[in-house]
C-alpha cells in the first residue's frame, strides 16, 4: 500500500530485508530456534509413560470340596484362568481322594498378579488370604476353592500311608476284597490294598475283615489328610472299587505294619441254660479257621446241669439241677491281635464279661469272657 510520501513499500526489498527492516535469513533462524524451544517445552511439560506394574507368582492349595466325577475328570494339570487384566490361576498338581461317592479334589495352583506399594502380591484385587475362595471358570468346567496354604513349590505335598483298617461287612464283599485292589479316581491310584484276613462273626451273613492298605494321603498344616479327614486311628476311611464299597475304621497308622503281628492266649468261656444236645456237641479238639490259619482251638468242655429253684408242697424251697439245660466252661486257645485299644479276638476287643462267638464247623458257640491267660 502507498506510504505516507505516496510511495509502495515491498514485502522483500532489493537487499532482501522483511518490510525493509530484517532481513530474511535473520527471521528464518529466529522461527526455527522458536520451534525448537516451544517443541522442547512440550517434551518436558509432557508426563512419562507410566512404566508396566511389576507382577510376581506364587503357589496356593486350593480345598474344592466334593466334586461329581465329569467334573473331576474334566480338571487337569495346566488348566488356566484368567481372573482379570492382571491376574492368571494356573492348576499345578491335582489330589483327589473318595469321600461321600464323590471325589474330594485338592488343588496346586500359581497365581500370578501385580505387587502392591507394600511389594506384596495381589490376585484379583486382594492378596492371597488362607480361607480366601478362588474361582476357576474354564471353557470346560467352573469349580471354586478355599485357600488352605500359601508357599514357593509348585506340587502339593503328598505321602503314601500304611494303615490297619477294620470292617464288618456282608459275606459278598468279603470275598471281592483282595490283595491288589486298587481304589481309582479319573485313571488316579488313591488307595490300595495290600493284605486282607477275615474272620466269620455270630452272624452267618457278616465278616470281620482286617485290610492292610496304602493311603495316598496329602499333607495339610502339618498334618496327613485322606478324603478330609486326618489320618489317625479311629478315623473313618471309604475306599469304593467297581466290585465293592469298603467302609472302615483305622486301626493303626504305620509304616511297619504286621499282619501275622499275632499272640496266642488260654482263654475259659462260659455258657449258662444251653440245651444238652446242644453242649454235647461242643468236644476238645474242634477248631474255627480263616484260611490255613487256626484262630481258635477248643482244648477242655466242661458241662454240669444248670440248676432251678423249686418249691415244694410243704412250701420248702429247694434248689435242682434242671432237667435239660446246661452250664457249659470252654477252655480255648484263640489267637488274639494286639490293638492300640487292647487286644482283641477277630476285631473285637476281648476282656473279662465280653463275648466272642466261635464258628466250630458244625456248632457256632456265643460264650461270655471268664478270663484270659497271659
Amino acid at each position: 500500500m502507498p506510504d505516507s510520501e505516496g510511495t509502495s513499500t515491498e514485502l522483500i526489498d532489493d537487499e532482501g530485508r522483511l518490510f525493509g527492516r530484517v532481513n530474511v535469513i535473520d527471521a528464518l533462524v529466529v522461527l526455527l530456534i522458536a520451534a525448537v524451544v516451544v517443541a522442547g517445552a512440550a517434551f518436558v511439560l509432557t508426563d512419562d509413560p507410566a512404566p508396566p506394574p511389576e507382577t510376581d507368582t506364587t503357589y496356593a492349595t486350593l480345598d474344592v470340596g466334593t466334586v461329581s466325577p465329569y467334573v473331576v475328570d474334566a480338571i487337569e494339570e495346566g488348566d488356566a484362568y484368567d481372573s482379570d487384566s492382571t491376574s492368571t490361576l494356573r492348576i499345578t498338581d491335582v489330589h483327589l481322594t473318595p469321600q461321600d461317592g464323590q471325589a474330594r479334589v485338592i488343588l496346586r495352583v500359581a497365581l500370578e498378579g501385580e505387587r502392591n506399594e507394600q511389594g506384596s502380591l495381589t490376585y484379583a484385587g486382594a492378596p492371597p488370604r488362607l480361607g480366601r475362595t478362588l474361582d476357576i471358570t474354564t471353557d470346560r468346567y467352573q469349580v471354586n476353592g478355599q485357600i488352605r496354604d500359601v508357599g514357593d513349590s509348585d506340587a502339593l505335598a503328598t505321602e503314601q500311608q500304611r494303615v490297619l483298617l477294620s470292617s464288618q461287612v456282608d459275606a459278598g464283599t468279603a470275598q471281592a476284597v483282595t490283595p491288589g485292589d486298587e481304589i481309582r479316581l479319573s485313571d488316579r491310584t488313591v488307595a490300595r490294598i495290600n493284605n486282607v484276613t477275615t474272620y466269620t462273626t455270630n452272624r452267618s451273613t457278616q465278616r470281620q475283615l482286617f485290610v492292610e492298605a496304602t493311603l495316598a494321603g496329602h499333607r495339610q498344616q502339618d498334618r496327613l489328610r485322606f478324603g478330609g479327614s486326618p489320618v489317625r486311628r479311629g478315623q473313618s476311611v471309604t475306599l469304593p472299587t467297581n466290585e465293592y464299597t469298603l467302609d472302615a475304621r483305622i486301626e493303626q497308622v504305620s509304616h511297619d505294619i504286621d499282619m501275622d503281628a499275632t499272640t496266642t492266649r488260654t482263654v475259659t468261656l462260659r455258657m449258662e441254660e444251653v440245651r444238652e444236645d446242644f453242649a454235647d456237641a461242643i468236644e476238645p479238639g474242634m477248631v474255627e479257621r480263616t484260611g490255613d490259619t487256626t484262630v481258635a482251638r477248643v482244648t477242655g468242655v466242661e458241662t454240669e446241669p444248670s440248676l432251678i429253684i423249686t418249691t415244694g408242697e410243704n412250701g420248702s424251697v429247694n434248689v435242682v439241677d434242671h432237667p435239660v439245660n446246661r452250664e457249659v466252661t470252654i477252655t480255648a486257645d484263640l489267637q488274639l491281635r494286639e490293638m492300640p485299644s487292647g487286644l482283641a479276638f477277630k476285631g473285637d476287643q476281648i476282656r473279662q464279661g465280653s463275648t466272642v462267638a466261635l464258628d466250630l464247623g458244625t456248632v457256632t458257640v456265643e460264650a461270655t469272657v471268664v478270663t484270659v491267660g497271659r
